[in-house]
């Protein structure tokens, strides 16, 4: 448990820290307004929060920087959730003022303005994800090497993808594969489709169809083009910007990340109701150690109908993110019930 001079003390470093990004040194902190503590004692207090962990000392300075435990403890109990400045509140107005005519437009509009506005990186998962499901798959054959892969779902929404065959495969095998793909899937969430794909049929099918792995390729990439649909992705770059991230090697390795959709969706998928906040290592996923992943779920009558995400560094300004993904997601599913109607 910190004492209320560790807290404040803990909390103006992370403060100052994510305006700077340079470490913090207890003369700096000592000049704050609303600091009475001598240079003295607050470095005695910055040595006791590292050693108790919140606090890291890099090699090269005198100054301090919030470990990942320091912003996990400053989130769950010093953050303030400033509210919005006038331009931002104006900016959120105005996007929900304005007539989009689709659902897509709204989301990847909402990925746009959010981006914009924190300059990190937003990924925005429609509710597609989450209320609509498969309700049917078909292979209808061109050519003995071609053949037109359609997607039904409970919505009514078709897409179809030309495909190539393995060469061989006889039309007995195909009919086998959709057979099992019908059986096994139908009824299944868009965004759990992928992973039931190879638990729920890989298996069976192995057993029953022959060139198997062959074929469970060519349905992940249908599956695959889907998804990419519905995932909204804003400011991968604004990474760059960001002076954690000069190492391009590090930041090569963000943007990778973001380029996978099944790993984007799994990580947006998993977020729970409300809002929740991941730092560094808590994403299990080494790409983002050094980040931080902010979502908020945007439901209607009790469901999660979508998620909303910010990605940026560890060193983010939470209050505001928090905020903004606050207010966005209280207004979203309004907004979306109206122009569905």
């Amino acid at each position: 448990m910190l004492t209320e001079r560790q807290r404040m003390i803990l909390n103006a470093i992370v403060d100052d820290y994510i305006r700077s990004a340079e470490p913090v040194g207890s003369r700096s902190i000592s000049k704050r307004g609303e600091v009475s503590y001598s240079p003295a004692t607050i470095r005695n207090e910055m040595s006791d929060l590292e050693e108790l962990g919140f606090l890291e000392q890099p090699h090269t300075s005198a100054g301090r920087i919030p470990s990942h435990k320091g912003y996990r403890y400053y989130v769950d109990h010093l953050v303030q959730f400033g509210t919005l400045l006038p331009t931002e509140l104006e900016m959120m107005k105005s996007f929900f003022a304005e007539k989009l005519n689709a659902t897509e437009q709204v989301i990847q509009h909402a990925a746009t303005i959010l981006a914009n506005m924190t300059n990190y990186t937003s990924i925005v998962l429609g509710p597609e994800m989450f209320s609509t499901s498969l309700r049917h798959f078909q292979l209808l054959p061109l050519t003995d090497t071609t053949a037109v892969a359609i997607v039904v779902t409970n919505t009514g929404h078709v897409e179809n993808k030309t495909v190539t065959l393995p060469a061989g495969i006889s039309s007995s095998d195909l009919e086998q594969m959709v057979n099992l793909l019908n059986h096994k899937l139908v009824g299944v969430p868009l965004y759990k489709l992928k992973s039931q794909l190879f638990s729920e049929v890989g298996d069976e099918m192995s057993r029953h169809v022959s060139q198997y792995e062959e074929l469970i390729g060519i349905v992940e990439n249908v599956l695959k083009s889907d998804e990419e649909n519905r995932v909204f992705l804003s400011g991968a770059t604004n990474m760059l910007t960001q002076p954690e991230f000069k190492d391009v090697d590090k930041v090569k390795t963000i943007l990778d990340l973001l380029d996978e959709t099944p790993t984007l969706l799994k990580m947006i998928s998993s977020a729970q109701n409300g809002i929740q906040v991941r730092i560094g290592t808590e994403n299990n996923h080494q790409a983002i150690n050094n980040c931080s992943l902010i979502t908020a779920t945007y439901t209607m009558d009790g469901e999660a109908m979508g998620t909303i995400g910010i990605l940026g560094p560890t060193r983010m300004e939470y209050g505001k993110v928090i905020g903004l993904l606050d207010f966005l997601s209280k207004n979203m599913t309004a907004v979306l019930q109206h122009w569905n109607k």
